[in-house]
């Protein structure tokens, strides 16, 4: 087998990774003028085939229930045959492992585009106090840039991508530039209601979606699938996006299907390009570049440094401070659903709006912890309405009503009677959780894989507790009951299971110095001046903001900073 054969073009930067931060550096540099190879792990995307978004269940076979009726078994699709996940927590061929006590789920995404192509497109910017959590309450650490820092840059990510949302001049959760938001359907009114009476903060969601033509994309038609992917790209995905407009300027060379090994050195400090594995032809393959730019995912970047080892650094590329790997991080995640007898047998109409829920309420205590047992909040995202029924929206309904007219009438008065809520915490880094190589374990490219270990702490547990309490309430003043756990495949111990929420970031962090950090303030390794990581593996802390739109504002930040450093000479 033919090993490193080198492609003759020599590029000012290769990205590796499509999603959020890759697919923003792909654009960032395109419009500067620079020459970029991007690689990605699965296989180019083609929206036509890929989307099913205005399918019904008949048009497929076993009405999506997959091959051997996979779904009815729970072994389909991560999320139902229907979205547009192209990856999942387990991979054929590419395991990981999971230390002994340690539970760990690692979510890989597999096609052009990434995770942004079904993610739930939540957009919220860090707060102030976010980027100075130990000043606030003395537990993890400051990142090395402040929120005036970042400020431009979110700026100008929602208005090139799209968000939706309301001025509101919440302290925890602030404004940005915003598309016009939907109003709020029936069910999201009565929460919201409740939600007053009980001093909870209750506001237009602030989604990636736009609600106004902007730049060749047509504004959300409000069909309400965005996570069986946007035909017409009105929902953010960084493939459509991004990276498709980026390669009419011919200066953009896409490799699919390339697994990445490890960054090449020079011998004396620089990056001089990638190694990666061409899956179509089972070759090593050798990219040389100007800068490297990681955007892998924080997991996947962090990995690809681990494995990347010289003399000058024998433990992983830029690893001097012994960091890479740790303090890597989660939401903490908790749900519960109910059901309101006001809403049964309500008239039946369109609740589709755009993916997902029009309303949520940001974290409304954040000047009150000092009256609370847990340290950091929580955001509340919402669920119900008039869903499309599908395999398994009803499975139990015999058991439960009986058969024939009256299982028909219990079914029919209790759609769209349901909602459910789910929290999204701030977790805080500690030494118990990690990645790092197991020395004993490779994919099937050969390239050693990640272990994990991980543990929530009695920060994280009390902070659940309290989700718990509020969801209840809110079901209860609504006039409704407590029904069960909204995700009990991976909520049943009471907080999710690591990873499963799929915000997992930290791993290469940020910070002041070579002995305390990975990277400089602008993703910039401390030690290869010509190496940066744009995803969230550079993150100090994971407040309980969605992390995707802060990775698009800091890749931008960090591109600008490249580009000017490229052209003086500096990296």
């Amino acid at each position: 087998m033919p090993q490193n054969p080198r492609n003759q073009d020599t590029y000012d930067a290769v990205v590796v990774g499509s999603g959020a931060g890759g697919g923003t550096a792909v654009q960032v540099l395109i419009e500067k003028g620079l020459k970029v190879a991007l690689l990605e792990a699965g296989p180019m995307l083609d929206p036509r085939t890929e989307f099913k978004e205005h399918k019904w269940p008949s048009d497929y076979d076993h009405r999506g229930a997959e091959e051997g009726g996979a779904q009815y078994f729970g072994k389909g699709k991560p999320f139902g045959f229907f979205s547009t996940t192209s990856g999942g927590w387990q991979l054929e061929g590419e395991p990981y492992t999971v230390g002994e006590g340690s539970q760990f789920q690692w979510f890989r995404s597999r096609i052009l585009g990434g995770r942004t192509n079904h993610y739930g497109r939540m957009s919220f910017r860090f707060a102030e106090y976010d980027f100075k959590p130990h000043d606030k309450d003395g537990l993890g650490t400051n990142w090395p840039i402040s929120y005036q820092d970042i400020a431009p840059y979110y700026d100008k990510a929602e208005e090139f991508i799209g968000v939706c949302g309301t001025q509101e001049n919440v302290a925890s959760c602030p404004d940005g530039k915003f598309h016009t938001a939907p109003p709020p359907k029936v069910h999201e009114a009565l929460i919201k209601k409740a939600c007053d009476k009980l001093g909870i903060i209750c506001i237009a969601n602030r989604r990636a979606i736009i609600t106004k033509a902007l730049n060749g994309r047509a504004p959300c038609h409000y069909c309400g699938q965005c996570g069986r992917g946007c035909q017409t790209a009105s929902a953010y995905s960084s493939a459509q996006v991004q990276v498709f407009p980026a390669m009419k300027s011919g200066r953009l060379k896409i490799f699919d299907l390339a697994m990445v090994r490890e960054v090449l050195m020079d011998g004396n400090g620089k990056a001089t390009g990638i190694l990666f594995i061409d899956k179509k032809t089972r070759t090593e393959q050798i990219i040389r570049a100007k800068t490297v730019i990681l955007a892998a995912s924080a997991c996947e970047s962090t990995r690809i440094l681990l494995n990347s080892k010289t003399k000058e650094f024998p433990n992983g590329i830029g690893n001097g401070s012994g960091l890479l790997g740790r303090f890597l991080m989660d939401t903490v995640g908790f749900g519960l659903s109910g059901y309101v007898p006001a809403m049964e047998g309500m008239p039946h109409y369109d609740t589709d709006g755009y993916g997902g829920a029009h309303l949520f309420m940001p974290w409304w205590l954040w000047d009150q912890h000092k009256k609370l047992d847990f340290p950091r909040g929580y955001h509340i995202e919402i669920g119900g309405g008039y869903g499309m029924p599908g395999v398994g929206s009803y499975h139990g309904a015999a058991r439960r009503y009986g058969y024939g007219a009256d299982m028909k009438k219990q079914i029919r008065d209790g759609y769209g009677a349901a909602i459910a809520f789910a929290g999204r915490g701030e977790m805080i880094p500690n030494d118990h959780s990690y990645c790092e190589i197991d020395p004993n374990v490779v994919d099937r490219w050969g390239i050693p894989v990640l272990k994990f270990h991980f543990k929530w702490s009695d920060h994280e547990w009390r902070q659940a507790r309290h989700m718990e309490k509020t969801f209840a309430d809110i079901i209860t003043t609504m006039g409704g009951r407590v029904s069960g756990l909204s995700a009990a495949q991976r909520e049943a111990d009471g907080i999710s299971v690591p990873g499963t929420i799929i915000h997992e970031v930290g791993g290469a962090r940020m910070g002041t110095s070579a002995k305390n950090s990975v990277l400089n303030g602008y993703c910039q390794s401390h030690e290869v001046k010509n190496l940066f990581v744009m995803d969230g593996a550079s993150f100090v802390s994971n407040p309980d903001k969605n992390p995707t739109l802060t990775i698009n504002a800091l890749a931008w930040r960090a591109c600008d900073y490249m580009a000017e450093e490229l052209r003086k000479g500096n990296v």
